[in-house]
């Protein structure tokens, strides 16, 4: 007699059990999934600056923050938000990592005390170069070192300034030998600019200090009998040549006699300057001393076109007034050859001075 076939039967508890094991394991996808959106999208090698506008909303506060790589996934940023009530957040500009995590950057955001300061603290040590400034400049707001030189040599811009200052001289500005026009009128100082400054804005704060310098000293300038071109100019060179405050008046004192005696000023730092985007290293100041510029004092008299870097006040307060003395050569001992390291040792004539460079080990082969 032939099997009859056994019906089977339906078996809801094990349909239940496999429906259960599929939402586990959903889940447990969604869960691995979701951990690793909130995670950190980067190790640390991308930092930025997030803006947060007034009135700005939520979803596109996280949109941006997605948009610029700082969070893997708004949306889920968002449901986190959500669940852990991190939905506070306050206008301004935070400083943000790519090895924050979705809970380290909310925690920031809705922070005031977070909030950067919209003003960027800005130094011009003594003796820099305008190149470097502008180079400098550029890390900090949002223009180019080639953009920012561009308005320093602006000869419109150049005359729309010398209407608000008159220690800037068009006339003598119009030269199309001078590499920066505003080289040694940046004045050396810590400036707190703002974020949103314009490039003007920031140009005539520089201004504004070496305005305040100028009009201390005004009286001198006025009776030095050089103008202010020549006086800046001459306190460049004194601030690169000086090791320090206590020689600048002594060697401002040298400088002088030269010019008085029409000797050429001689001085290795206006080489560095000529050499400009060709200077490599301070030996090549020494060495270099034949190059055609009209930087170059062993080539030309008198003074530079124009000043080779941006001097401090003690630079100009030298050049302004020199000490008086017979001196026409100076040496610098910066191979610590006698007792008093670093020490400047000054010369009435060329004989004792080639022996001093001599002594000093500064002859270069």
């Amino acid at each position: 007699m032939p099997k009859t076939k056994r019906k089977r039967r339906f078996r809801p508890g094990r349909l239940i059990l496999l429906v259960a094991a599929l939402l586990v394991v959903i889940g447990m996808t969604g869960a691995a999934y979701g951990y690793f959106s909130l995670k950190a999208p980067g190790d640390g090698n991308k930092e930025i600056e997030f803006e947060i506008k007034e009135g700005e909303s939520f979803d596109s506060v996280l949109d941006s923050l997605q948009e610029q790589g700082m969070i893997r996934s708004a949306q889920t940023a968002s449901f986190y938000a959500k669940m852990t009530h991190h939905q506070m957040y306050y206008a301004g500009v935070f400083l943000l990592s790519n090895d924050m995590s979705v809970k380290d950057i909310l925690s920031t955001i809705s922070d005031p005390d977070n909030v950067m300061d919209q003003s960027v603290k800005f130094t011009i040590p003594e003796g820099q170069w305008a190149k470097e400034i502008a180079a400098n400049l550029s890390k900090q707001l949002p223009f180019t070192q080639k953009q920012i030189l561009a308005q320093w040599n602006d000869e419109t811009y150049i005359r729309t300034l010398a209407k608000d200052y008159e220690f800037l001289d068009p006339s003598v500005l119009d030269n199309d030998a001078i590499k920066v026009k505003l080289e040694g009128y940046l004045f050396p100082e810590t400036y707190s600019i703002d974020r949103d400054a314009t490039l003007d804005e920031v140009t005539r704060t520089f201004l504004d200090q070496f305005e305040r310098v100028y009009d201390k000293y005004k009286a001198q300038f006025a009776a030095s009998g050089m103008s202010v071109e020549q006086i800046v100019t001459l306190a460049s060179i004194i601030q690169f040549e000086s090791g320090s405050v206590q020689d600048m008046k002594e060697i401002s004192g040298v400088f002088h006699n030269r010019l008085d005696q029409d000797m050429k000023l001689e001085s290795s730092v206006t080489v560095c300057y000529a050499l400009y985007d060709d200077f490599n290293s301070p030996q090549d100041c020494e060495t270099q001393i034949d190059i055609d510029s009209p930087y170059n004092t062993y080539q030309n008299s008198g003074l530079p076109v124009g000043p080779i870097l941006n001097p401090g006040e003690d630079a100009i307060a030298a050049a302004l007034e020199p000490n008086d003395n017979d001196y026409l050569f100076f040496a610098a001992d910066i191979y610590n050859v006698k007792s008093d390291p670093g020490k400047v040792y000054y010369s009435t004539n060329y004989e004792d001075h080639e022996k001093l460079v001599h002594e000093l080990n500064l002859v270069i082969e």
